[in-house]
């Protein structure tokens, strides 16, 4: 099970509307997402930003990008919300296949089938037939 991660920190960040936005009292909410083994490591295995909210159903882009990159023919993928006029929103998946591969939406989707619940699934997946997927630079 993973959960949110808050920190205790006396600290405050510019403007009092940002502070409240993370703030409790004292404890910072990080926003990330982590789980603690049995040993009491804690490991991050996401980020809340990235958590897609379909039907009322919490997806965690992560995990779904975890399932396509077991695809033997895919390079990278990125999983986004898109909207959804019932669910307010659902999971996309944009994949970069490996050159020299001919992986279809429909290929993808039989090899996710048994790895992700319905919630999870992408309900599109767009091939990008580019090198990579742009992504922002990290600061």
């Amino acid at each position: 099970m993973a959960g949110g991660v808050i920190v205790p920190i006396n600290h405050k960040l510019m403007g009092p509307e940002a502070t409240a936005e993370v703030f409790t009292g004292v404890w910072y909410r990080t926003g990330d997402v982590a789980r603690l083994d049995e040993d009491g490591y804690l490991f991050i295995v996401d980020r809340t930003k990235d958590m897609i909210v379909t039907g009322g159903e919490n997806v965690y882009s992560k995990k779904v990008e975890d399932a396509i990159a077991a695809h033997p023919d895919v390079v990278e993928s990125a999983v986004i919300a898109v909207p959804h006029p019932e669910w307010g929103e659902t999971v996309a998946a944009i994949v970069v296949p490996a050159k020299e591969k001919t992986l279809t939406a429909e290929a993808l989707s039989a090899f996710l089938a048994d790895k992700l619940a319905g919630t999870r699934f992408p309900g599109r997946s767009v091939l990008w037939n580019r090198c990579r997927i742009p992504r922002p630079e990290k600061s």
